[in-house]
């Protein structure tokens, strides 16, 4: 596959698409061959092993350690240590031994916000805490560079609609489904209870997860590899992306590998995350709110 020329007589238009596909992804080639030609290519690539191991170990541990059970454990020790913090967050109840109910989120509603927020913002501090001590520590490198550069960034805003206005009507006709009724959203709270203020706020943290998502994969992974792989880092970013949403139902994830190559390339040309980010946010907030409006809940 040759990004780099393109000698076919074809009709404007598509030498206008094919151009603006092709121009990120001959860059990134031409950064790759630039590097295997110099000396420093020569010598074992500590960054890129560093960065590879990385992302294998942080997403062990995020399916390990942010498990309902390791929440358990830790409310349990903060209900012994602080009963009256164990309170405010879960209320006044005898925890359960295991959290092995595949309904519990919708019986338990407190215990369901209090290992959401958990998760989100556990994932968020893998997502980002250790790539950016690596970047900026041990890399000496700039956070720009990986993809959290702000100027630049909406330069394809047409895309990011586009992408929108294909999703959402694609989130309307599955949600009537009842895999995705069982799944979103992650916390709905008590039928009785208003949207404000636990929903919101783990909202907020939903979305934060995504801004971290997107410069893990995107920023970190993407950017880090580009100059080994070049073009082809959009395919290794791909792979452990489509993997997280195992468990997900299925269309869902098969979703996910083209939406990790369209993402990969937009953040391969704004060299940003931040489009991505925007785009993973106002889906999951549609997909949300679709889920809730067939609850009913904005009928109370």
């Amino acid at each position: 596959m040759n990004f780099c020329h393109n000698n076919d007589p074809t009709p404007t238009w598509w030498s206008g698409i094919a151009a603006f596909i092709k121009k990120p992804l001959a860059e990134a080639e031409s950064d790759r061959k630039e590097f295997l030609n110099s000396t420093e290519s020569s010598e074992i690539d500590a960054r890129v092993i560093t960065i590879l191991v990385s992302v294998a170990v942080l997403l062990t541990l995020q399916h390990y350690l942010l498990a309902g059970d390791i929440f358990l454990s830790l409310a349990k020790w903060i209900q012994s240590t602080s009963p009256d913090l164990a309170a405010n967050l879960l209320g006044e109840k005898n925890l359960p031994l295991r959290l092995n109910n595949p309904y519990w989120f919708n019986q338990d509603p407190e215990l369901a916000w209090g290992y959401l927020m958990f998760w989100a913002l556990g994932q968020v501090l893998l997502y980002v805490a250790i790539p950016v001590i690596q970047i900026l520590f041990f890399f000496r490198q700039s956070l720009s560079d990986y993809g959290l550069k702000v100027w630049g960034f909406a330069s394809l805003w047409w895309l990011y609609l586009a992408m929108l206005s294909v999703m959402i009507p694609i989130v309307l006709m599955v949600s009537h489904t009842d895999s995705f009724q069982d799944t979103y959203p992650f916390y709905r709270g008590s039928l009785k209870e208003p949207l404000w203020p636990r929903f919101w706020i783990w909202e907020a943290a939903y979305f934060l997860q995504f801004i971290g998502l997107e410069f893990f994969f995107r920023g970190y992974l993407l950017h880090g590899v580009k100059r080994r792989f070049g073009a082809y880092a959009i395919f290794v970013m791909m792979i452990p992306y489509c993997m997280i949403h195992f468990g997900k139902p299925m269309p869902e994830t098969f979703a996910a590998i083209a939406a990790g190559i369209i993402l990969g390339f937009m953040c391969l040309k704004t060299r940003s995350i931040w489009m991505g980010a925007a785009l993973h946010v106002s889906v999951a907030l549609t997909m949300d709110f679709c889920s809730l409006w067939r609850l009913g809940r904005f009928d109370q």
